[in-house]
C-alpha cells in the first residue's frame, strides 16, 4: 500500500454483496488515524462500488466517542490518566459494532467527542442502514485485554498507523497545545501519559492485517495541513 487511492481499492474491496463491512484502523496517539479515516471516507465517498449510491455507502465511527466522560473519571480516579484502556467505555464501543455487524437498524446513532470540551457527545454520529463500509478508528483495536477483546471479533479487518515515533510525538504536543495546554504541559502529558499508551498500543502491531507505512500517513497529513494552511 504505498498510497491512499491504493488503501481505498482495499477498503472497496472488502465490500461483498450487500452485508455490512466493518474496517479498523488502530494505532497510538498522534499516528493519523483520524486524518487517515476521515480522507478515506471522502475518497470512497466520490467513488463508490458498482451498485451502491454514493455518500451514504460508507460511513465514519471514531472510538473517542466512548471517552468515559470527566465526571465518571474523577469518580473512578482516573482522570490524571485519560486515554488509557480503562478510561473508555470498551464494553458498550464493542456492544456498538456488534449492532452494526448484525445489520438489523435503520439507523444507528453513536457518540463524538468534542475536543473543545474534551468530553463525550451522545447521539452525535447517525449510522444509517445504507452504510455497507463502516471505518471506525482508535487506539484500543487489537487490545486483547478486559472488553476491548469484544472489538477486534466484530471488525473484518483492522489497519495499523506506523508513523514514526519522533513525528509522532512532534503531532500529539501540538495536538495538545492546539486544545488550550501550555507547551510545559503538553510534552510533559506526551510523554508520560500518552507515551505509557503509545507503548501498549505498540504490542499490538502484529496483530493487524495491515501497517499503513510512514510515507503514505505522512503525505495525507501534509496534504491535510496545507490545506488548512
Amino acid at each position: 500500500m504505498t498510497s491512499l487511492d491504493d488503501l481505498a481499492d482495499r477498503a472497496r474491496s472488502l465490500v461483498r454483496g450487500r452485508h455490512r463491512t466493518l474496517l479498523g484502523i488502530a494505532g497510538g496517539p498522534g499516528s493519523g488515524k483520524t486524518t487517515l479515516a476521515e480522507n478515506l471516507v471522502a475518497l470512497l465517498r466520490r467513488r463508490p462500488p458498482a451498485g451502491l449510491p454514493p455518500l451514504d455507502w460508507v460511513a465514519y465511527l471514531p472510538m473517542d466517542g466512548f471517552h468515559l466522560a470527566d465526571v465518571e473519571l474523577d469518580r473512578l480516579g482516573r482522570r490524571d490518566r485519560k486515554g488509557a484502556p480503562d478510561t473508555f467505555d470498551a464494553a458498550g464501543y464493542a456492544a456498538l459494532l456488534r449492532r452494526l455487524r448484525q445489520d438489523e437498524d435503520d439507523v444507528i446513532y453513536a457518540p463524538a467527542f468534542e475536543r473543545e470540551l474534551e468530553q463525550p457527545i451522545a447521539g452525535s454520529i447517525p449510522l444509517p442502514r445504507a452504510a455497507r463500509l463502516v471505518v471506525t478508528e482508535g487506539n484500543y483495536l487489537l487490545l486483547d485485554q478486559g472488553d476491548w477483546a469484544r472489538v477486534r471479533p466484530t471488525l473484518h479487518e483492522v489497519w495499523y498507523c506506523d508513523l514514526d515515533s519522533d513525528e509522532r510525538v512532534r503531532r500529539l504536543v501540538a495536538r495538545h497545545e492546539r486544545f488550550g495546554k501550555d507547551h510545559d504541559a503538553a510534552v510533559a502529558w506526551v510523554l508520560g501519559t500518552d507515551q505509557r499508551n503509545a507503548d501498549l498500543i505498540a504490542t499490538t502491531r502484529p496483530k493487524a492485517d495491515l501497517i499503513v507505512p510512514d510515507a503514505v500517513l505522512r503525505t495525507i497529513g501534509e496534504r491535510d495541513q496545507a490545506m488548512i494552511d
